[in-house]
Formats: structure tokens, sequence, C-alpha cells
């Protein structure tokens, strides 16, 4: 609207109050009234039709990129049984993190957030969890995620009939679980069960579709496995890849994700990658554009490559380590165990096969475990001499000068079983030459897994490799408890009464102070003992391209977290 002046007359009229006097006397002055015109200026608003050339300058405002995209991720193993209840494996992980939502979510730094269950709460005598679940998530398929969902996830997980592995050990001393209303559930324990909390937070305990496990029935769930998650399975071909797609409906991730709403990514594709000299090959082709595992002597050259991100993910849980039987000769003998543990330049071990990319351990538990204790640091440190004299107490020399140790007519030759993981051929190797040093010889034979299980179960090893993860240090139990010698992991063979005591106590209690200091006197106990020889704290170290953006890994170090990632344009 534009303004301009008007002139406008306006008359004003000056009223004079007064008489006219009579007109009898003529030479009195006349009063009059006057009218004068006063000219004012004012101003006032009018609209004016105009034409006029304007030059607008050109203002952009940055578009975001659009994050999303398609993404090939390389496995390292071909997972036979991909059924999170069943299966085992780590890499059955990697990719059901994003098909399934735990009850709980734990992020990096270990601390605990609500998944499907909104809130918890633990009885007084840590036998009872209760869950106050989410009443807006629904499964892939449309069903509705609810109280009687986790029930019949929790029963499928402890049938006897049902051959559940890790699962079943994760719900420990289960009773049952009890339905109290469409979304809240309690879940009852024999004994108290402090590892619970972490334990759902694990893709082990997924609560899948009850429609989905009905349909499917146990053999064919693992192909169509249907969850709350940001993705949902497409396509399963075994032994060659598996494909997920987005999940348009997600809408509840948890508060410490980067963003809400659905993933980023439109489709992931997995593929194996067993033999470690294809694995950084296929990254830097374009192949793949994340791959696990990349073998030590690679992950060094594409560090220097800016095309190239390596994650190092430090996995919680038992460090690689080579359980030494104390149930035969001659590791029955303390001080013959302890001579293996200062015989054996472990820095060595990790300097040639990692590339120092590894620390090297110095317990049962990897020091990013919860529990972990510093206490074990030390104890072994590599000494040649000292490990030479402990072995001639025992009585080994070597009589016949062919360099290996020998009493009563016997070499000191220990078999060791290995398997074809985590390097451990040439982790063997390498052991076979430092203890030669020491006048013991190592007689090796590389296994699968089954059969490696089978083997111990048999009683036949000296030594033999384990490293599993875990958040929680109960994974103790599994591996050192006396109930598991038997029929179960404990293949040190080592019944120990205070040490079932320390295990049990841990387990039971909720005080986590207290926990840490039951786990600490089993560590150092379990070193004490020299049922291990510790060799390093496992390293995974992921490759990726440059252009993927947003990655990172869980807790328990092996899972990605895809739902964030996206792959920059």
């Amino acid at each position: 609207m534009l303004r301009y002046r008007l002139m406008v007359g306006v008359v004003l009229v000056a009223l004079v109050a007064g008489l006219i006097a009579g007109c009898a006397q003529p030479a009195t002055p006349q009063v009059v009234t006057v009218k004068e015109t006063v000219v004012v200026e004012k101003e006032v608003p009018v609209e004016k039709e105009v034409v006029k050339t304007v030059v607008v300058e050109k203002v952009v405002t940055p578009t975001p990129a659009p994050k999303g995209g398609e993404l090939t991720y390389g496995l390292t193993l071909i997972v036979s049984d991909i059924d999170p209840h069943s299966g085992a494996s780590s890499e059955l992980g990697i990719f059901l993190t994003s098909v399934y939502d735990p009850l709980v979510w734990r992020d990096q730094e270990g601390n605990f957030h609500p998944g499907l269950a909104k809130k918890w709460e633990i009885s007084e005598d840590g036998k009872v969890y209760t869950f106050y679940l989410r009443d807006d998530v629904k499964f892939h398929d449309g069903t509705p995620f609810n109280a009687q969902a986790v029930k019949f996830n929790f029963d499928r997980i402890t049938n006897p009939n049902f051959k559940s592995n890790k699962a079943k050990y994760m719900m420990g001393p289960y009773d049952h679980t009890e339905v109290v209303d469409d979304y809240t559930v309690k879940v009852y324990f024999k004994e108290p069960y402090a590892p619970f909390l972490d334990s759902v937070s694990q893709v082990y305990l997924a609560i899948a579709s009850p429609k989905a496990l009905q349909e499917w029935g146990d053999e064919k769930y693992r192909e169509h496995q249907v969850g709350t998650g940001p993705f949902m399975m497409a396509e399963y071909v075994a032994k060659d890849h598996i494909v997920l797609v987005k999940n348009p409906d997600y809408n509840w991730a948890p508060e410490f994700m980067m963003h809400q709403g659905p993933a980023y990514l439109d489709k992931i594709t997995f593929r194996f990658y067993p033999d470690a000299a294809t694995r950084a090959p296929a990254l830097e082709s374009g192949e793949v554009q994340i791959m696990g595992e990349i073998p030590p002597v690679d992950a060094n050259r594409l560090m220097a490559d800016p095309r190239f991100v390596i994650y190092p993910v430090e996995i919680p849980g038992q460090s690689l380590q080579f359980f030494i039987n104390t149930s035969k000769p001659p590791t029955d003998d303390l001080r013959v165990r302890q001579a293996l543990l200062y015989g054996l330049d472990r820095e060595a071990i990790i300097n040639g096969i990692f590339r120092a990319l590894s620390p090297i351990a110095h317990g049962p538990l990897g020091r990013k475990t919860p529990g972990y204790t510093s206490q074990v640091e030390g104890m072994y440190p590599f000494d040649l001499e000292k490990a030479k004299q402990l072995l001639a107490d025992a009585g080994w020399k070597d009589t016949n000068g062919d360099g290996i140790l020998d009493k009563g007519g016997q070499d000191l030759a220990l078999n060791t079983i290995l398997m074809t993981w985590g390097y451990l051929p040439e982790i063997g190797t390498a052991m076979q030459g430092l203890y030669r040093q020491l006048g013991v010889k190592l007689e090796t034979q590389v296994l699968t897994y089954p059969a490696a299980l089978e083997a111990a179960s048999k009683n036949e090893h000296h030594l033999i490799p384990m490293a599993i993860s875990s958040s929680d240090p109960d994974i103790l139990s599994s591996y050192f408890h006396s109930r598991n010698i038997e029929k179960g992991f404990s293949w040190s063979r080592f019944p120990d009464p205070e040490l079932d005591q320390w295990l049990d106590e841990g387990a039971r209690t909720t005080d986590w102070n207290k926990r840490a200091e039951l786990y600490a006197k089993a560590q150092v106990r379990i070193m004490e003992q020299a049922l291990i020889i510790p060799i390093r704290d496992y390293v995974n170290l992921n490759g990726a391209s440059a252009k993927v953006k947003g990655l990172r890994y869980s807790l328990q170090g092996w899972f990605p977290w895809l739902y964030d990632v996206y792959i920059e344009q």
C-alpha cells in the first residue's frame, strides 16, 4: 500500500459568540460572524496499482542428501542354523539384530534402556521379573506384539523337545512365565538370576511372531523369520545370501539411536566370505560395503586408504584361551600348567599374527567384559627360565638329547585340538615353535567345531581353545563350574567347590558391586590354578567403505546397528 499526500480543504467554521447589537447606535462597532477557510494537510492511505521491476536475490536452502540406499554386508561364517532360539553363533546375530527388537536394549556403555518393554521391575528376592510392554508394536506379519507373544517365545526356548543351545542357557533357572494382562508379563525363576536383564537384551532371546512360529514350525521358521525390528527378512538362500528390506511401519527405536521412524537403508544383502583372503578384495572392489573380520595384515593397508574405514571392535566375554585339562597327566600337575603359561611368549604371537591389533589377554574374561578384574594382569609374564625350572621341579628332563623333555620314558607331549576359525591353525603353529624352546612337544589336530566338541567330551585333549562373547561375567559358569565337567564346556575339568560357590553367588545376587567382587575372586582362582592359557582379547576388525555413514556396533561387539546406517551419495 502506498501513501501520498492529498490536499484537502476543510472548512473550519469559527463560531464567535456574540450578539448583534441593536441597529439604533451606528457609531458603535458591530460584532459580526466571520467564516474563515483553513487548509490543512493530512495523510490518508490509498491503494494504487503500480508496476515495478523487482530484482530478487537467489537464496539457496541446503537440501539434506537422501539417506538410504542398498548395502551388501560380508559375513565370515556360513551359518547353518540361523534361528535365534536354537543357533549359537555370533554371526547369526549380525543380521538378526536388525530383524528383532529385544525386550530391553543395552547401550554401548552397558546401560539398560526400554525396548519392547517400557519398564521392568525385579522382585526383592531376584526370582521374578515383571515387564510392562509397549502396546503400539506389530510384528512384520501384522499381528500384535503382546504378553502372550513373550510367553510363547520363552516357553519355546525352554521346551525340552526344542533343541536350544545358547538361548536356553541364557534363560538360567527359568521356571515359567505368567501373562498378567495383555501388556504385562511376569517371568519366574527357580532361584535368583541376576544375568537375565542382560539376556533379554540379546538377539538370542528375540521375541518372534507366534503366528509365524506356528505356521512354519521349528524346521522351516529359520527361512521365514518374523520379528518387530526395522528390517524384514525377504529372502534366505542357504549358504549363499540373506536379504532384508526396510520395515516401513517401524516407529519404536530406542532413545539412544540417532533418529526415529523407519530405517534409512532400503535393502541389505548379506553374503558369506569364510575364506579370509577374499574379504579385503571384496571390499576394495565394491562387492560389499561392510566386511567383518578383516585379516590384520589387510586392515593395516586399508587404514592408510581414505576410501575405507576400519572399525576395530573389542568383543566382551571370554578371551581367546586354551583350556588346560587337569584330569590327565602331565597337565594334572600345577607346575606343568604354570610352566606352560610362563613359557609362552604371547606378545610374539600377538605381534606376529595379529599385527599388534589385539591386546594380550591376561585371564578368562576380556578386559571389556563387565566384571573384569585387573588383578590377573602380570600374573604370568613371559619367563622362559622360570618355566624351565618349574618343569625341572616336576621331574621333566631331556634324557636323550632330542630337545623334548621326558619322564618315565614318556615325552612331554600335549594333544592340542585346534579349530578352523580365529587364526587358530596359525596360533597352533606359533605355539609349537615357542614351546619347542621349552622342551614341550605340541601335537596338533585341526577339527571342525562339532568334532572338537566331541573330542573334548571324550577327554581326548590336553589343550583346546575357545572364545565366546558375553556381556555378563556369568559366562564363567559355563566353562569353569563343576556341574559342567561331564556334560558341558568345563574343559579344564577342575572341580573346585569354592569356585563353584563364588560363581553361584554371582548369578544369584542383584548387587552389582557384590557380583563384581565374586567374579574377581573367580578370575584370580582360575589363573592361580593355571586352568587356561589366555592368548588375546578378541577384536573384530570390521572394514567399511568411507561412504557408509552411521555405523555403530552394540556392546556385544559383533552386532551392527544398521538402523542408522545410510550410503552417502
